[in-house]
């Protein structure tokens, strides 16, 4: 690394080789007018990360102002800067360009992503918006390109936090010159253990609202089905044992199963095993996360002349499809677009005050009740 790349772009940790490029980027600014970030990178001899840092820096002192793909000088007859013209509100991103990365684009993050574009399109800006996949085992590829060729003034992501380089890529992105707003994720960087701005849904209060409602139904027994490949399973494990033992059941007397996804060929004997463990334990009630697992359990349960819910009440978890299923899911949703709205909202404040207190928002889920839950059979 570089002492340039080192560089973490703080007033405090200023050192003679950043004042000296700031000031050559300031000349260059002054010499044509406004430069593109991969410009400068070349003119100075510094990584595209450093002069992002070196442009945050700068536009915190009001010596500049971001445009897209790069900076410009601020001028006294100059056009307003966004802040400027956002009339005393930190919500401006009018020009603004934000990445946005999640790890799927046909579940659960396009509502998250709709989310992100309506309040984007508020802010008078746009959203970048680009794929990655679950299996992917690093992200930083994408967010480079992200920020070196789109020149984006802000990252939305859902990263992937369970692979070897994550804790790299995310010291990366802490460094990167730009807002980064963390989606159904949590993180800590640095030796301090500095937080990242995120917004998250609380899965595991959306866990315990499912577990009460069968409570209320008259279930004992209610047991907990968890996507295997889901970040989310912890969340929904964790809320499902704390409503358990805060309303007196034991969790250990009921079913707790991880299924894989549908292209396992041990997928459905491991639903049918499910059904037997409800049976043997007197288990009347599932939390099931997610959708696909839900649907996949009620079909199981039709080919063994089970009723739901007579015989067994199923809550899922996401409500992705469940409302469209026959019968309809009683399920727990998250909310997606409130999470792609607040991310946005939280990019613009930090644009607009760079000096803000770091957020974590957290929001809670909601219960849609339907046809799936009713009272356990005497």
């Amino acid at each position: 690394m570089s002492l340039q790349d080192s560089d973490t772009g703080g007033a405090e940790t200023r050192g003679p080789l950043q004042v000296a490029r700031r000031q050559q980027l300031l000349e260059a600014l002054h010499r044509d007018g406004s430069m593109r970030i991969s410009d400068l990178s070349r003119t100075l001899g510094a990584a595209p990360v450093t002069i992002r840092r070196d442009i945050a820096q700068l536009a915190a002192e009001g010596l500049v102002q971001r445009v897209h793909g790069g900076v410009a000088l601020i001028t006294p007859d100059g056009p307003p800067t966004p802040e400027e013209t956002s009339a005393g509100t930190t919500h401006s991103l009018t020009g603004r360009t934000l990445g946005m990365l999640v790890p799927s684009l046909d579940y659960y993050w396009p509502d998250v992503a709709r989310g992100a574009e309506e309040a984007a399109r508020e802010l008078d800006t746009r959203v970048v918006l680009r794929g990655s996949s679950y299996d992917a085992e690093d992200d930083r590829p994408q967010l480079e390109r992200l920020l070196d060729r789109t020149g984006v003034d802000g990252l939305i992501i859902a990263p992937r936090m369970d692979t070897p380089t994550a804790e790299h890529t995310l010291d990366w992105l802490s460094h990167a010159g730009v807002p980064v707003v963390l989606l159904e994720r949590t993180a800590t960087v640095g030796a301090h253990h500095a937080v990242m701005e995120s917004v998250v849904t609380d899965h595991a209060l959306g866990a315990a609202i499912a577990v009460r409602h069968l409570i209320s139904l008259g279930h004992h027994r209610v047991g907990v089905v968890l996507d295997a490949n889901s970040p989310t399973r912890p969340h929904v494990r964790r809320g499902w044992r704390e409503a358990a033992d805060e309303c007196g059941l034991d969790p250990a007397a009921t079913v707790e199963a991880v299924v894989p996804d549908a292209r396992s060929p041990n997928r459905d004997v491991l639903l049918d095993e499910i059904l037997d463990r409800c049976q043997a334990t007197g288990t009347t009630a599932l939390l099931v996360h997610a959708d696909a697992e839900a649907i996949a359990l009620v079909q199981h349960c039709e080919e063994r002349h089970l009723s739901v819910p007579g015989d067994l009440s199923i809550v899922a978890y996401d409500d992705e499809v469940a409302g469209l299923f026959t019968p309809p899911l009683t399920a727990v949703r998250p909310p997606r677009r409130s999470i792609g709205r607040a991310a946005v909202r939280l990019v613009a404040d930090r644009l607009a005050d760079p000096d803000r207190p770091t957020h974590r928002v957290v929001i809670s889920p909601s219960l849609r009740i339907r046809e799936s839950t009713g009272p356990p059979r005497r």
